[in-house]
């Protein structure tokens, strides 16, 4: 098996932000990811490690767990054998490992002729799956403009959970005053009666459809299955809902949960995860970091999984290295990808490893 991996800077259209880098004054304009293409008997698979800053995942640790790896002992015949091999190796590194997997996934449904997709036995129906255009924290004058400039998409997600989510809100509301919207706190509120309050003035917009992890998940499951038992909006689990063992609390305390390849370690521990929520009776949406076409890709192959998506990483950036699924207005398709096989993703404008 060879491997090859670098790390890749990612420009956003727009600084991003989100609850916890807003109340530090914080934002990104770029993001880096590592991507990464193993190769075995004339078959390549590609697979990207995210970045991200409140589970500890850089391109620094991603390259380090990736430097450690013994590479003759994965296989794109024996996917589980490889993934017991890498999760013996260190615990956590779920960027890396997802990279890996993605990566072996990719080769294992190449090699057997199927898009990822078919290779896992769910199928893709297209004009079926929509994904919602996410917003994050800024001034409200910059939020009516990401808005106008998401006119084409009709459902739209609102990072809140920080100073002056009111004015955002109302500003969103001024453009788009009739548009589908999901609200995603990203742990922003530290007490189940602030987390009620904000619940409470929320659900007076009619438009609003669910609401993302309102409070940290550290917060005991008692407080947040008093909150969902008054919450007036469908509550999801995001950063309480890593992989499908953690199913039992995230029923108690939630109406549905977020799936991220970043946090399940790829594609494999991501198809565990969604079927355990929906086996407990839990709604499921499909999310991501901000990533290339590789991972947002990746993710829409377990579209049929989930009953939301919000899978819109790739439009959030600039420069794309690879084409795959696309997502003109919030449609999701594979409609276009040339590639038959596998991930369906091809580079855009030569290869990314050749730089």
């Amino acid at each position: 098996m060879k491997v090859e991996y670098r790390p890749y800077p990612l420009k956003l259209n727009h600084t991003w932000a989100v609850s916890s880098s807003a109340k530090t004054g914080g934002g990104a304009d770029t993001v880096t990811v590592v991507l990464l293409r193993l190769s075995d008997k004339g078959i390549s698979g590609l697979g990207e490690g995210p970045s991200s800053s409140r589970y500890s995942q850089s391109p620094d640790t991603v390259q380090k767990f990736l430097s450690k790896v013994d590479w003759a002992r994965l296989s794109f015949d024996d996917i589980p054998g490889s993934m017991t091999y890498l999760e013996n190796l260190a615990p956590g590194d779920s960027s890396a490992k997802c990279a890996i997997n993605v990566a072996l996934v990719d080769g294992a449904a190449r090699m057997a002729g199927k898009a990822v997709y078919d290779f896992l036995g769910l199928g893709f129906s297209e004009k079926k799956h929509v994904t919602s255009f996410s917003i994050g924290i800024d001034s409200p004058a910059m939020i009516a403009q990401k808005v106008a400039e998401a006119a084409a998409y009709p459902i739209l997600k609102l990072k809140i959970g920080a100073q002056g989510e009111r004015e955002n809100l109302a500003a969103l509301r001024k453009v788009a005053p009739d548009r589908t919207l999901r609200v995603d706190a990203n742990e922003g509120w530290l007490t189940k009666e602030e987390a009620l309050r904000n619940l409470e003035w929320l659900a007076t917009d009619p438009h609003i459809e669910f609401v993302e992890q309102p409070m940290p998940a550290a917060t005991p499951v008692a407080d947040m299955a008093w909150l969902k038992s008054r919450s007036p909006l469908p509550l999801f689990g995001d950063e309480s809902y890593h992989h499908a063992g953690d199913i039992g609390k995230c029923a108690e305390c939630f109406h549905g949960v977020n799936v991220k390849l970043l946090k399940t370690g790829g594609i494999t521990g991501a198809h565990e995860a969604l079927k355990a929520a929906r086996k407990a009776g839990l709604k499921t949406m499909i999310g991501c970091m901000i990533e290339s076409s590789v991972l947002i890709s990746a993710a829409a192959h377990l579209a049929e999984l989930a009953d939301h998506l919000d899978i819109d990483g790739s439009l959030l950036i600039a420069d794309d290295p690879y084409s795959g699924a696309t997502a003109q207005g919030g449609s999701v398709s594979f409609a276009a990808a040339t590639e038959k096989t596998g991930l369906r993703v091809k580079p855009k404008n030569g290869d990314p490893f050749a730089e």
